[in-house]
């Protein structure tokens, strides 16, 4: 058999899995006999009203599971992060400071020398000398400018100097640094045993001990577990430049995301664990607020495990919320902003008194987080989209109850919740964001104590960024092998590929990728459906809540013309394992069949799959033929 199309057999086992349990939905949504329920379905469309139950956490039923599920998850996204260890301190040269000269005790045959980078781009030129006075200048590699190269990609990384010949004869070694400033974190200098030749026999002047002072932190190789990759290069060099005081180049997203970074990097320094800390930190909260967010809307503690469990087993929100990128944040304070507006729409709003002041409580949270979140990252924009349409439609709602109940009082009610809503959907939103580019203005001299916030040219520095911004993600122009469509990203049909390397002679790869769980993505995207036929056909609000969610998060990257990837469908899957979630409680109600084994054994499958899968969610070396038998269910469109 062909192994490039051995794992064909995985994906069509998935797809009739999955076909056999919505039948099975389809069958148990329908009535038997003459019912009640069978006479409501059969009398056509019902007027729509956007009414809700919400129900309410139980702690003797919830905690359990909740803590169950939000522990499991937390160890398994703190385990692997990263190096809780890297160099801190850096040599910088100035145009002061000259060539690095570093000599030894006798002379060694150099194997390799490796090198920490750290801020700043550009390269030094690299010179081995047996003598001290003859030198020979080490030529840069094809498609590297320098022999020792530090170019914006490779940022706080381990890496390899480009030498003329193996094994290289030199006592005298000098690093010229190409353009200042520049910082270098630590140098390893590695002998033809690839041993790391021992500082006691390495001498240089004493304000190069920065460059000898770690060396019980190099690493056997780069990888993954010590250095920076794909957008942290980016983004947790952002953080780290916010706390430095430094002027950032990463201008491209608000500055919120990256200053929650910085909090890692505040308490476990400048490592991979630490700019990796906050995001993963995230990602497990996310499943408490969903697991809330699912017994609210649903009343059941199965379908709030087993959705939650769901979510915790997605491949998307496990991988990406381990890398220190800032989506983690936007789609956080998106499903947070949802769980509020339902809580919102939830709320009795007729003319009780005390009605008014207790819905705009869940409001004020609601218009909070979509303040964090677009401050984090401007995805959070398109969320916006679908809360105002919920908003609207819930007072619509509020004011046919008022008609309905003869209340008067709902002119003074509008009046006061749009100027409620102006407050904290605007107002605050725009002071949070405003509040945000503090960091930046302080990179650039101004200081909140002798009036940053009254000064022109600190909202000047916002407008500015703020044009940047649009012009840059409206007008890129740009290709990637890992770009991909939003077609592609419902079908799950173009991971993107964040890190691949080769062991024991290319017998063992370490590779991980951000793309969807299939059973959750294609599943979801059936429920979607499912649920877009239950609207269409009874006017049912949960599924309407679902749908705007899941339309106004997708429908934007319709329209847009520039490079994408399949993590912008982050945050989409909220709402397709909220769609599940819907099915799942249509099975409950109806008791139809062996309805439990077909919700358990849809959420042990997604379980069998992360399990299946964990290799290529975490770069743990696995058997080459592993990935290519197991895991490449797409040959030529799954990387790994």
């Amino acid at each position: 058999m062909n192994i490039d199309y051995f794992a064909i057999v995985f994906p069509i086992a998935a797809l009739v899995c999955l076909a056999m349990f919505f039948r099975y939905y389809v069958r148990a949504s329908r009535s038997a006999g003459v019912t009640l329920d069978w006479i409501d379905q059969t009398m056509g469309k019902r007027r729509f009203e956007l009414k809700f139950q919400r129900y309410p956490m139980d702690g003797k039923r919830d905690s359990a599971p909740l803590a169950v599920i939000t522990a499991l998850f937390a160890a398994l996204a703190f385990l692997g992060l990263g190096d809780t260890k890297a160099p801190q301190s850096y040599y910088r040269f100035t145009p002061e400071s000259g060539p690095a000269l570093i000599w030894l005790d006798e002379t060694v045959e150099l194997g390799d020398i490796m090198f920490y980078t750290g801020l700043w781009t550009g390269g030094y030129t690299l010179e081995l000398s047996a003598d001290g006075v003859n030198w020979d200048e080490q030529l840069p590699a094809e498609g590297s400018k320098y022999a020792m190269d530090q170019p914006h990609s490779h940022l706080f990384k381990w890496r390899l100097a480009d030498l003329n010949a193996d094994n290289q004869p030199a006592r005298y070694i000098r690093i010229t640094a190409q353009s200042t400033p520049i910082e270098l974190g630590e140098l390893a200098l590695i002998d033809a045993e690839g041993e790391v030749v021992p500082a006691r026999s390495v001498s240089f002047a004493p304000a190069l001990d920065a460059l000898f002072d770690e060396q019980e932190l190099v690493p056997p190789y780069p990888t993954y577990l010590n250095s920076m990759y794909f957008d942290e290069i980016y983004h947790g060099r952002a953080a780290f430049e916010n706390l430095r005081g430094v002027h950032s180049n990463e201008n491209s997203h608000p500055p919120l995301g990256k200053a929650i970074i910085s909090l890692g990097v505040t308490l476990f320094g400048m490592t991979p664990f630490g700019w990796r800390f906050m995001g993963a930190l995230f990602g497990v909260m996310m499943l408490p607020v969903f697991y809330i967010l699912l017994k609210n809307m649903f009343g059941k503690t199965v379908v709030a495990a087993c959705g939650t469990l769901l979510f915790g087993f997605d491949f998307m929100r496990f991988v990406q919320t381990r890398i220190a990128t800032i989506d983690t944040y936007g789609v956080f304070f998106i499903l947070l902003a949802y769980l509020f507006m339902f809580r919102y729409i939830t709320s009795n709003a007729r003319g009780e008194k005390g009605a008014l002041r207790d819905s705009l409580r869940p409001l004020a949270l609601c218009g909070l987080s979509f303040g964090v979140g677009c401050a984090s990252k401007w995805i959070v924009v398109y969320a916006g989209a679908g809360l105002a349409a919920l908003f609207a439609l819930r007072l619509i709602a509020v004011r046919r109850d008022f008609a309905r109940g003869g209340t008067p009082g709902f002119r003074a009610y509008l009046v006061k919740t749009l100027l409620f809503a102006g407050l904290v959907f605007v107002v605050v939103p725009a002071a949070i964001y405003i509040l945000s580019y503090i960091p930046n203005g302080a990179a650039s001299g101004m200081t909140v104590r002798t009036g940053m916030l009254k000064n022109p040219a600190y909202y000047k520095m916002i407008w500015e960024n703020q044009k940047f911004m649009f012009s840059y993600h409206s007008k890129l122009v740009a290709e990637h092998s890992y770009s991909s469509m939003w077609l592609q990203w419902i079908a799950d049909a173009r991971p993107i590929l964040y890190f691949r390397a080769y062991y024991n002679n290319n017998s063992l790869k370490s590779a991980f990728a951000a793309f969807g769980n299939p059973v959750v993505w294609w599943g979801g995207f059936m429920a979607i459906a499912a649920l877009t036929a239950l609207f269409v056909r009874r006017r049912e609000e949960a599924a309407l809540y679902i749908l705007v969610g899941y339309v106004s998060q997708i429908a934007p990257w319709l329209l847009i013309s520039r490079i994408v990837f399949i993590y912008h469908y982050f945050p989409s899957t909220l709402f397709l394992i909220l769609a599940i979630a819907h099915v799942m409680n249509t099975l409950l109600e109806r008791e139809y069949g062996r309805y439990k084994a077909a919700v358990y054994g849809y959420t042990a499958s997604a379980g069998a799959l992360f399990v299946m899968f964990y290799p290529a969610l975490t770069g743990v070396p696995a058997p080459e033929w592993y990935f290519k038998y197991f895991l490449r269910w797409l040959p030529g469109a799954w990387p790994f």
